[in-house]
């Protein structure tokens, strides 16, 4: 006898066996490609806040700028990419930066761990510059 297109199942007790296949999956990889999301955004934050930080560090840094022009160039730059809210906590000092008169752009932000709820991650991020010096 010569099997069609569609074959019957051998056993009756395998009907349904793609659906439960089909859940254990499900439930191992959607938390997985959620955490692989996660980190993604954490680190998308913590590089754009460093790179604000840097950017203000060396604004800050110049002969004609101080320590608030740099905090003000760093919430802008985070702001600009980010939400304003992970710009809220800056500060600038000046500070040693390997034995050589410098500036420090700390900023700190909460990042939830869940996207938009959930516990939060803090991340605290600086940029350094040396400030520059007239000749």
């Amino acid at each position: 006898m010569r099997a069609g297109p569609f074959r019957r199942a051998a056993v009756s007790g395998e009907r349904g066996a793609a659906v439960v296949d089909f859940v254990l999956v499900t439930v191992l990889l959607v938390p997985l490609v959620l955490g692989i999301v996660q980190l993604a955004l954490v680190l998308h934050v913590r590089n754009t806040l460093t790179a604000a930080a840097s950017e203000g560090a060396r604004l800050a840094a110049t002969v004609d700028h101080g320590p608030q022009d740099g905090v003000g160039v760093t919430r802008s730059r985070a702001a600009g990419v980010l939400a304003g809210r992970y710009a809220d906590d800056v500060t600038a000092q000046q500070s040693s930066v390997d034995g050589y008169p410098g500036v420090v752009v700390r900023v700190r932000a909460v990042v939830p761990a869940l996207g938009l709820f959930g516990p939060a991650v803090t991340l605290d991020v600086e940029g350094h510059a040396v400030e520059e010096q007239l000749p």
